[in-house]
């Protein structure tokens, strides 16, 4: 008699099942060109972003290491206001044009959240990215009842000397996306005119 196995449930290899801790170099490690490269807590890269034209470009890509887009990212600019649509691809590498995964606008001078805060529309989810008091590259994404799911802050040498301001620690917390955050803080990054 044929045995029946149960077929396992598929887990994404984004997903947090414990807080995870990242470092991200807002930097692209291919000469003339601007981006980022995250890397994950063994010191293993697991996410770059590479713009080969000009800072703050209309479009950019998400990355894994090998090199997959995970996310297009591209900037709509209505009269004065800025937006940032974030277009997941799917696992046939392609990505839906239909609609964007998530929306980012930028609201300046927010009067309960600091200087700075982007809200981010994500499906029926609502975050929001923003700027920490505590220095000018430290910035939290908090969800719609105030609990933080992540955090970026200038990352300390283990002997407490701050690095540079294009070097950030990211912590997020458990059971979260971590592949969407990477995507958020490439926005907060395009934001800033970092990349």
């Amino acid at each position: 008699m044929a045995k029946v196995y149960p077929k396992a449930p598929i887990v994404s290899p984004y997903l947090t099942l414990k807080r995870e801790s990242f470092t991200i170099w807002m930097k692209s490690l291919l000469c003339h060109s601007n981006g980022c490269t995250v890397f994950d807590s063994d010191g293993q890269i697991v996410y770059r972003v590479d713009n080969y034209d000009k800072k703050c470009r209309n479009e950019v890509y998400l990355m894994d290491l090998r090199g997959k887009v995970l996310f297009t990212i591209k900037k709509k600019k209505l009269l004065v206001f800025e937006s940032w649509e974030g277009y997941k691809w799917s696992s046939s590498s392609t990505v839906k044009k239909e609609k964007p995964w998530f929306k980012v606008k930028k609201y300046c001078k927010y009067f309960f959240m600091g200087d700075l805060a982007c809200k981010v529309s994500a499906g029926h989810d609502n975050y929001w990215m923003v700027r920490s008091s505590a220095g000018k590259a430290d910035f939290k994404i908090v969800n719609n009842d105030g609990n933080i799911i992540a955090e970026a802050n200038q990352k300390q040498s283990s002997s407490g000397i701050l690095l540079g301001e294009d070097v950030l620690t990211l912590r997020v917390e458990p059971y979260v996306d971590h592949s969407f955050i990477v995507a958020l803080v490439t926005v907060y990054g395009l934001v800033n005119r970092k990349m």
